[in-house]
């Protein structure tokens, strides 16, 4: 099934090759050919050659050849029939199909769109000429779109009728319906779909009208937006994009294309000279959005708040750029501002946001530790661990790895703890970048949040040690050697209080005191007989001393300043070999555990 071969010949033989080229790039007669600089690469010197009579051109510098067809196949982005269609509309040639049903099927689209066509010309007459519009008019100037934003774009003006464009096309029940443009009453009487709206025209990208996205006035009836109805033959939400027809060029030339909100911010993007913007029609992007996407370009810039985007749109995103060879990207714009007043006030601004979007798992990383508490241990390891999370969704290997590493330098802590507790929680989870958090997850790395009251590490051990026996420890112990909230917690109340009762009461009475006070009544009843201050200490001097190199190292690379921190990091790292060494006496960690407190106060000179 397909085009009737006669009629490729004849649309081939009646297509100006150097007309159609013109239109993308600038052509001068050389001899018998026609030259200038190549439409589908940059070049400064003309190598693209147009052979008027032959139909046929060729670039000398990328080696693209072809004819009429395959040249708006490539600058279209249009199949085989699509290309061939374009150009029969262009030379007003009436196509013949192989299979009768395709033939009327065509027949139909294009008379419903014609019909279409019809009402996007009526609704614009009105807004630029009829009285009653005069409200539209006043607040699309108060927008920033005056009548000749209104003409470029073919903005018009449901009047607040029930069938004045029904009564203008005169169309049969079942076309009103299937246009999308109106319905039938119940007393069989047609009504337009659209009354006191604002009208813009979606076109797809062969330039057809296919549907309608109507606004209501700032005092209009609700719903803001009203799009055609998805039942029309010609209109489908999921696989239309508002602007294509106009962005796909530059689309097309820049390899990239920017997705926005609504129908003005659409228009703004236009007007601050950014003409390679769309917009989904009211409904979240879709397979079918991705796929026409990649068609124009392989780089999709989101400009809207990426929380919009949301959680189950980021698995969505990772699957497109895997299926249809995509690089997503977010443009941050600037807060509660959009597209559609930021062309006015701030145009250069809107362009730097695009031309600086960023991929759109660094840009969510990003929100997440620009929202966190980075001036604690705490809040850093809460924000890593959010982050890990958004790291955890990502299919690919290579490019989680590579974020983990700078979640662990911004945020000051080791990358394969960081890389551990992004597994533990999608372990605990069940499924791959979930984004949930584990309520009892164990983890090896630098915690955001409690221990598990019933795990024994060296901090419990410590704290277990301080509850039965203080004379022995508590005059070496300090909060710079407890990295989990709950012991320091648990640490502090006793340091202050001193016996078990007290420091458990006082824990009790704080807010959110309840699972330190828990770990404190456990470690109160267990038997510490087998503790040992010198092997405990030692154990809790080493992952501090690890836990202060790590975030030096990570501080040297932020920096790009090794020398400085290399005198600090190296005694830390011999000092933690030095505590594997059997028969050390108390007095031998004094030292070390000096040199941390001093550190973490900014009072060493190392």
């Amino acid at each position: 099934m397909g085009i009737v071969d006669e009629d490729v010949v004849r649309v081939r033989e009646e297509t100006d090759m150097v007309r159609l080229i013109t239109q993308h790039t600038q052509l001068k007669k050389s001899g018998r050919q026609w030259m200038g600089l190549c439409p589908f690469h940059g070049e400064k010197s003309p190598s693209f050659s147009v052979n008027q009579e032959k139909g046929v051109y060729y670039c000398f510098g990328c080696q693209v050849s072809g004819d009429s067809i395959d040249f708006v196949r490539e600058m279209e982005s249009l199949d085989f029939a699509g290309a061939v269609e374009y150009l029969a509309g262009r030379a007003g040639i009436t196509l013949r199909y192989t299979d009768r049903n395709e033939g009327k099927a065509h027949s139909r689209r294009k008379h419903l769109i014609e019909a279409i066509g019809k009402a996007v010309a009526f609704y614009h007459d009105l807004l630029l000429n009829d009285p009653d519009a005069r409200s539209a008019r006043e607040y699309l100037k108060s927008r920033g779109f005056d009548g000749e934003v209104a003409r470029r774009f073919s903005i018009g003006w449901a009047p607040d009728d029930w069938s004045q464009l029904a009564g203008h096309l005169q169309l049969s029940d079942a076309d009103l319906q299937a246009t999308g443009l109106g319905g039938i009453n119940r007393r069989g009487g047609q009504y337009d779909a659209f009354r006191a709206r604002i009208m813009f025209p979606i076109f797809d990208e062969r330039d057809n009208p296919v549907g309608f996205g109507g606004r209501k006035l700032p005092d209009g009836e609700d719903p803001k937006y009203k799009n055609t109805s998805d039942a029309a033959e010609t209109y489908s939400k999921s696989r239309v994009l508002y602007g294509l027809n106009w962005a796909k060029t530059e689309a097309s030339r820049s390899d990239e294309i920017v997705v926005c909100e609504g129908y003005t911010d659409v228009i703004g993007f236009h007007l601050a000279g950014l003409e390679r913007a769309v917009a989904t029609c009211g409904t979240a992007m879709t397979p079918d959005h991705a796929r026409k996407l990649a068609r124009f370009a392989p780089r999709v810039v989101l400009a809207f708040d990426a929380d919009g985007a949301g959680q189950s749109a980021a698995e969505r995103v990772y699957e497109w750029e895997e299926e249809f060879g995509l690089q997503f990207a977010v443009a941050e714009l600037p807060v509660d501002a959009d597209p559609g007043d930021l062309f006015r006030t701030d145009p250069e601004g809107l362009r730097r946001a695009v031309e600086q979007a960023r991929p759109f798992l660094e840009f969510r990383i990003d929100r997440v530790l620009g929202r966190g508490d980075m001036d604690t241990a705490e809040g850093r390891a809460h924000a890593a661990e959010e982050a890990a999370a958004l790291v955890g969704q990502h299919p690919n290997t290579l490019v989680r790895d590579q974020y983990l590493v700078g979640i662990a330098d911004r945020c000051l802590l080791d990358v394969e703890h960081l890389r551990q507790r992004m597994f533990d929680r999608k372990a605990s989870t069940g499924r791959e970048g979930s984004g949930k958090t584990s309520r009892h997850g164990a983890t090896a790395a630098a915690q955001a949040r409690p221990q598990q009251v019933d795990r024994l590490t060296p901090e419990t051990q410590a704290l277990r040690l301080l509850a039965h026996r203080p004379d022995e420890i508590a005059g070496h112990l300090s909060d710079v050697l407890f990295d989990d909230p709950t012991s320091r917690a648990v640490y502090r109340s006793l340091s202050i209080h001193g016996g078990i009762h007290a420091a458990v009461s006082a824990l009790n009475a704080e807010q959110d005191g309840g699972t330190p006070a828990a770990l404190l009544g456990r470690l109160a009843v267990e038997d510490a007989g087998d503790d040992e201050a010198v092997g405990v200490l030692s154990r809790l001097l080493s992952l501090a001393a690890g836990r202060m190199a790590v975030e030096l190292e990570a501080v040297s690379r932020r920096d790009g300043d090794l020398a400085t921190y290399q005198p600090a990091i190296s005694y830390l790292r011999t000092e933690m070999m030095e505590l594997r060494e059997p028969g050390r006496d108390i007095a031998d960690l004094e030292p070390l555990l000096r040199w941390l407190i001093d550190y973490r106060e900014g009072r060493s000179d190392a």
